[in-house]
């Protein structure tokens, strides 16, 4: 999987938590709590966690009791696990496992109350979602083990003032999206439907929610690392010539500060039928 910096992270963690869908995640937070009636401890397992956005995302709802919830931080990143300890290591109950996330297999989930993961599962493929969804099943004979899945981008950007190339620039920039990020092909924007399908066709109770980031000015730093993003996306082996592209790009720098970025996402909560 492609690594990502902690500038990165950080720039786009607030757009992140506005974007969640509240109620899902109030939802999530309430099965934790109808689970700590069967269990003393509660345990959530992390994929992809970065320095601990999904953990920051609970912390500031109303979270089930800190003293009851441990969390396992799973990344390949150790720089980035060393990031999520030194800030909140004193504060939760954490353990970190830097590992291999495309072996499921492999993965610490036994004990697990609840999975999550945020803008991770758009960057895997449909074999991967096969193989966790599968081994959720199989952990509910156990124990029940739901999965909350935030921001998987959905493939639709909006862009204001609006450029006669902007729908040109995002089917590129799609395609992209659903090439292999580390995890085989990735689903990219397919992400969403395509969980919503497995995890009920197994059984699960599967709630979905839109979570748009809604960008203006006041995120120009953010937009500006997204233009350049896309646009080193899209050069990569698209039609689009050199200098269009490079005039849109100008373009959108140009309205930092005036302009507006929607860019959609779903949040997903599959719950097992025990629920």
């Amino acid at each position: 999987m492609t690594g990502f910096s902690i500038d990165w992270l950080d720039l786009r963690e607030a757009a992140d938590r506005r974007a969640r869908n509240d109620k899902l995640l109030q939802q999530a937070i309430l099965y934790l709590e109808s689970a700590r009636e069967q269990t003393a401890e509660l345990s959530v397992v992390d994929l992809g966690a970065g320095t601990g956005s999904t953990l920051r995302a609970f912390s500031t709802a109303v979270e089930p009791d800190q003293k009851s919830l441990s969390w396992r931080l799973l990344d390949q990143d150790a720089g980035l696990l060393a990031e999520a300890t030194s800030r909140h290591g004193a504060s939760h109950r954490l353990l970190t496992y830097e590992l291999d996330l495309t072996d499921v297999p492999a993965l610490p989930l036994e004990g697990a109350d609840l999975i999550t993961a945020s803008a991770l599962l758009d960057l895997v493929s449909a074999d991967f979602i096969d193989t966790l969804a599968a081994a959720l099943q199989s952990r509910c004979q156990q124990k029940p083990v739901g999965l909350y899945a935030a921001l998987n981008y959905d493939g639709i950007t909006r862009w204001t003032p609006t450029h006669p190339l902007d729908q040109v620039v995002l089917d590129a920039f799609n395609r992209d999206q659903r090439s292999n990020k580390g995890f085989g092909v990735a689903l990219g924007p397919d992400a969403g439907l395509y969980m919503e399908r497995v995890f009920s066709s197994l059984g699960f109770k599967v709630f979905s929610a839109n979570s748009p980031w809604m960008l203006d000015g006041a995120d120009n730093k953010l937009v500006d690392a997204l233009i350049s993003g896309i646009g080193d996306a899209v050069a990569q082996g698209s039609p689009l010539a050199v200098p269009d592209l490079l005039g849109w790009i100008r373009f959108r720098k140009a309205h930092l500060r005036t302009g507006t970025c929607d860019v959609g996402h779903t949040d997903l909560l599959a719950l097992p039928d025990t629920v």
